[in-house]
């Protein structure tokens, strides 16, 4: 049978030396105030993300900037403008892509027959729901299309 941590492992493999994405967490302190801060790097595939060590279920997405002087229509648009500023006053360049809330997925638990975050066994078949309202797919077609795309 094969496990989600070989597939996820052959995937890391196939994409050694391709660009990753950074990975950030929401810090505060008296003295530097909030900001969101570069903890490391992963490949985006889709609802993952992938390191050297860790698989991820992805969250917030966003785009370091400069949320500059703007009339918002939205109060939702007002509020991602102050999350892009937060991850520029954090150490990242503008237009970083930065991923923000993500969490570990147990690949021990998944391979065990159960499930984590987007992950799950599901007929002894490693599976992935790519999307909430998705249904399951194959992780390996799953990450097999993924990683091509990026090498593309």
């Amino acid at each position: 049978m094969t496990t989600a941590s070989a597939l996820i492992a052959e995937a890391v493999r196939a994409l050694s030396g391709l660009p990753q994405e950074g990975l950030g967490e929401e810090r505060e302190s008296r003295w530097r105030g909030r900001r969101i801060v570069r903890v490391g790097a992963a490949w985006h595939i889709g609802v993952l993300l992938l390191t050297d060590t860790h698989a991820l279920a992805t969250a917030e997405v966003l785009r370091a900037a400069d949320p500059g002087r703007r009339g918002y229509t939205a109060e939702s648009a007002r509020e991602r403008a102050e999350r892009r500023a937060l991850a520029l006053k954090g150490g990242f360049d503008e237009g970083d892509v930065v991923h923000v809330g993500w969490s570990v997925i147990d690949l021990d638990a998944v391979d065990a027959g159960g499930s984590s975050g987007p992950l799950a066994m599901i007929d002894e078949v490693p599976s992935v729901r790519w999307s909430s309202a998705g249904g399951w797919m194959p992780l390996e077609a799953y990450l097999r299309e993924r990683v091509e795309l990026l090498r593309g």
